[in-house]
C-alpha cells in the first residue's frame, strides 16, 4: 500500500516563527502547552509499508445518495444522513434507505449551506433528540440555525421540539459552516463560519467564525461560557472567534476538543479548541483573502494553529479521533477528511498537542472529495463523499 508523509519544510525563509499562545483553562477543550504554527507539504507517495500500520478495508455502506454532508449511527445498526443541497433526511438500515418525513422544503441551500451537520443525544435510547445545523428562511431573508428533533417510534420521521439557537449568519451561502459536536460534559459544541463577511470572525456580536457551546436541551448559552454573563446576546455562546469556515469537531480521550477549518488559498488548519481564544482571522477591509489565517497584529494574544496546511490547499472537512487496539500505528490519530484532496489524512499529535506525523493511505485516495468522519461504535470510520451524485457513505476499518 502507498503511504504519503508529512514533511517538515525546517528552511529559514519558509518557516514562520512560533508565537505564544493563550493557555487553556482546566474545562477548556485545549493542550497546555504552546502551538506552534507549522508549514507542510504533501510529497509524492512512496512505497515504503510498516506492518504497525494495518491494511485498511473500505466499503460502499450506503449508496446513491445527492452530497450527502454528515452521517451518524443510531441504534441496531441504524444510520442517519443528511443530504446539503436536497435537505433530505435519511434513514438507513440492513441495505434499505428510507427518506424520514421531515420539512426539506423549509431548509434553505445555496452554494455551500444546506442541511449540514447532525448530532445524536447520547440518551436517544430514551428521548430519541437528534440535531440538525441548517439553512432556514426568515421573514426577511434566510439564516444558519441549530434544531432539535424528536425521532418517531416507527423510525419514519421526526418532528422538531425546538429551534435552539438562530441567527448565524448567511450571505450567499458562502461559509456556512456548520459542524456539531455533543462534549463529554453534555454541551452543545457548534462550529461556524464567517459567510464570507470580514467583520464576522473577530466581531463578538456576530455568530460567524466562532465556536460555540450551548446546552442542548434548553438552547442558552452554556453557563461557563468565557462571556456567559454578557449584555449582548450573541456574544453568552461564543466559545471561541476569529475563525474562517470551521468545518470539523472532534473530543481526544484526554478531553480536548480540536476544530478543523478551510483556508483561503492556503493554510487549512487544525486547531485546539481554547477557550475564549482569539485564532486571528480578520480579513478586513472587505473580504481580504490574501491576508494570512492569524493577525498577529491583532489586541492580545493569537492562537496558531497545531498543523496547517501550507500551500496549497487540501479543504480540510470533518474529523474523529481513531480509537481502539485493532487499528495499529493509527489508533490515537485524528482521521480528517478532504475536499479538494480527495483523501482521508491520519494525523499524529502528541500529548502536549504538537503535530507528530501524517499518513495517507492510498486505498482512501480512490473516492473523491471527503467531507465527514464518524467514528462508529465498533471503531470502524464512516466516512461520506461529496462528488455531488452517485455519494456514498464509507466504512473504513482495519484488516
Amino acid at each position: 500500500m502507498w503511504r504519503f508523509s508529512v514533511v517538515l519544510l525546517l528552511s529559514s525563509a519558509l518557516a514562520m516563527p512560533a508565537t505564544a499562545t493563550a493557555q487553556p483553562s482546566p474545562d477548556a477543550a485545549g493542550s497546555s502547552s504552546a502551538l506552534s504554527h507549522r508549514w507542510l507539504s504533501l510529497p509524492k507517495p512512496s512505497p515504503a509499508r510498516s506492518s504497525a500500520f494495518p491494511d485498511l478495508s473500505v466499503r460502499r455502506q450506503v449508496s446513491g445518495l445527492e452530497t450527502p454532508w454528515d452521517v451518524q449511527q443510531l441504534p441496531h445498526g441504524r444510520l442517519l444522513i443528511t443530504e446539503r443541497d436536497t435537505g433530505r433526511l435519511i434513514l438507513w438500515r440492513h441495505g434499505r434507505k428510507r427518506v424520514l418525513h421531515f420539512p426539506s422544503s423549509r431548509v434553505w441551500a445555496s452554494s455551500e449551506t444546506g442541511l449540514m451537520s447532525l448530532a445524536v443525544d447520547p440518551a436517544f435510547r430514551s428521548n430519541r433528540r437528534v440535531y440538525t445545523c441548517q439553512g432556514a428562511f426568515t421573514p426577511t431573508g434566510h439564516d444558519v440555525r441549530i434544531e432539535a428533533w424528536r425521532m418517531n417510534r416507527h423510525w419514519t420521521g421526526v418532528r422538531r421540539i425546538k429551534v435552539l439557537l438562530r441567527g448565524l449568519p448567511a450571505t450567499s451561502g458562502r461559509h456556512g459552516g456548520c459542524r456539531l459536536l455533543i462534549a463529554r460534559n453534555g454541551a452543545l459544541v457548534v462550529g461556524t463560519g464567517d459567510a464570507a463577511t470580514g467583520t464576522n470572525p473577530e466581531n463578538l456580536g456576530s455568530l460567524g467564525g466562532k465556536v460555540l457551546r450551548l446546552n442542548r436541551f434548553t438552547g442558552k448559552a452554556w453557563a461557563d461560557n468565557p462571556f456567559a454573563h454578557a449584555s449582548s446576546v450573541p456574544r453568552r455562546y461564543v466559545l471561541n472567534y476569529g475563525h474562517r469556515n470551521v468545518q470539523g469537531l472532534a473530543q481526544r480521550a484526554d478531553g480536548t476538543i480540536w476544530s478543523v477549518e478551510h483556508g483561503p488559498d492556503r493554510d487549512d488548519e487544525i486547531n485546539v479548541v481554547v477557550r475564549g481564544g482569539d485564532y486571528g482571522w480578520n480579513p478586513v477591509p472587505g473580504y481580504n483573502e490574501s491576508v494570512p489565517m492569524t493577525d498577529d497584529a491583532l489586541p492580545g494574544t493569537q492562537i496558531h494553529a497545531a498543523w496547517s496546511s501550507g500551500f496549497p490547499t487540501l479543504a480540510t472537512s470533518g474529523a474523529a479521533w481513531v480509537s481502539g487496539s485493532q487499528w495499529g500505528e493509527y489508533d490515537g490519530t485524528l482521521a480528517v477528511a478532504a475536499l479538494k484532496a480527495s483523501r482521508l489524512m491520519f494525523f499524529r499529535f502528541d500529548a502536549a498537542g504538537h503535530f507528530v506525523s501524517m499518513q495517507t493511505p492510498d486505498v482512501l485516495t480512490h473516492f473523491g472529495r471527503l467531507r465527514s468522519v464518524t467514528r462508529a461504535r465498533n471503531g470502524d470510520l464512516l466516512v461520506t463523499t461529496s462528488n455531488g451524485t452517485g455519494d456514498s457513505v464509507l466504512r473504513v476499518s482495519p484488516r
